[in-house]
């Protein structure tokens, strides 16, 4: 007889279905991943805004609003992330961002310093509220 190599069949399925469940397994997580480092880049962006209004703060004696920082200081969101709506005033400012590509958890965070910052908002705590809002 003739000594036979290779791979049967069998092995060759086998194979094929534990790399499809090694797959099954690993794109739900790498996604979850990719929706953290989303809402990472919020809060960063909502670090950098603060650390802004305080410089904006300091030359002009009152806080500025998105534009105003824009203009003075270049500031400017991370790819994706979205400004919805803010206050700026001479005691305090408030900021709400939103990333619409997180699919998974909260897409959205806001901050408020000073007067702005309602009573069930800690002054200058980065607040990202559960399921966000879609």
């Amino acid at each position: 007889m003739r000594n036979a190599r290779g791979f049967t069949l069998i092995e060759v399925l086998l194979v094929v279905v534990i790399i499809g469940i090694s797959t099954a397994i690993a794109i739900p997580k790498f996604a979850a991943t990719k929706d953290k480092a989303k809402l990472a880049s919020l809060k960063t962006d909502l670090r950098n805004y603060m650390t802004a209004e305080e410089a904006y703060f300091s030359d002009y004696s009152q806080y500025g609003t998105s534009g105003n920082l824009v203009l003075a200081s270049g500031f400017a969101l991370s790819s994706g992330n979205t400004f919805v709506g803010g206050l700026a005033g001479a005691s305090g400012w408030s900021l709400h961002i939103r990333n619409p590509s997180i699919r998974t958890g909260t897409n959205d965070c806001q901050v408020a310093v000073g007067s702005t910052a309602l009573s069930t908002t800690l002054d200058g705590v980065i607040v990202c509220p559960a399921g966000g809002t879609r």
